[in-house]
């Protein structure tokens, strides 16, 4: 069987966000292999079990080759798992983010996740407004910049408790950002998403939508707490 030529970002990496519920019976041991072998292709897989009933389990991968990516989740669905909804990004450096010390940038691009200590989840698509009244895209470059900036002060109040990693999808999802978050509690998440959406940058510019919460842990923890 042949390889197909890799597909990689010209900067960081592809990312994906593979939504599910089990489908009949579901294979515990193959999508521990599937875990294995992902990681053993170089791919990063953050297991999370969510609560609700938008899904059952999160796996949110991070890989150079997007045929990585695809080919684990082929994997994740011959398992037993049913996809009820994904999110396909890329990593990305900020167009606002010019002054950035190079290590935060290269942070951004490569992230380590999870992050030790943060097993509270969260994940949710956005986008900038393009209303009548209020168009993102209308604004100078300029006055976007001091907002964004107000918008990264807000942010900054969390470190420690909440680490947020921001993926690029315009044109290659229905939203224009995915926004992963992992907290120490899970009142950490609450508290920083009410906390910025009062940023000038949310509420006269922000569009959401859903929220995805869950637990980050092992493969056999999810498993665990989703196959009962």
């Amino acid at each position: 069987m042949t390889s197909p030529t890799p597909l990689i970002p010209s900067r960081g990496l592809n990312v994906v966000h593979l939504f599910c519920h089990p489908e009949g019976t579901v294979d515990a041991g193959a999508v521990r292999k599937a875990v294995d072998d992902g990681i053993a292709a170089g791919l990063q897989i953050v297991t999370a079990a969510i609560m609700g009933a938008k899904a059952d389990a999160c796996f949110m991968v991070l890989g150079e080759n997007l045929w990585d990516l695809r080919k684990f989740q082929s994997k994740i669905q011959a398992a037993g798992f049913k996809v009820a909804e994904s999110y396909v990004s890329v990593t990305e450096v900020s167009e606002y983010a010019a002054g950035t010390p190079e290590k935060i940038l290269q942070d951004r691009l490569f992230p380590v996740l999870p992050p030790a200590g943060m097993n509270a989840f969260c994940f949710y698509p956005m986008s900038k407004r393009r209303g009548d009244e209020h168009n993102w895209y209308s604004l100078p470059y300029e006055e976007r910049l001091a907002l964004m900036r107000q918008h990264g002060s807000s942010g900054r109040e969390f470190k420690g408790r909440v680490l947020q990693v921001v993926t690029g999808s315009t044109g290659l999802d229905d939203w224009e950002w995915g926004v992963t978050l992992f907290a120490v509690h899970i009142d950490d998440l609450k508290d920083c998403v009410y906390t910025m959406r009062f940023d000038e940058a949310s509420t006269l510019y922000g569009e959401f939508g859903a929220f995805y919460t869950g637990l980050v842990g092992t493969v056999d923890e999810v498993l665990d707490a989703t196959l009962v």
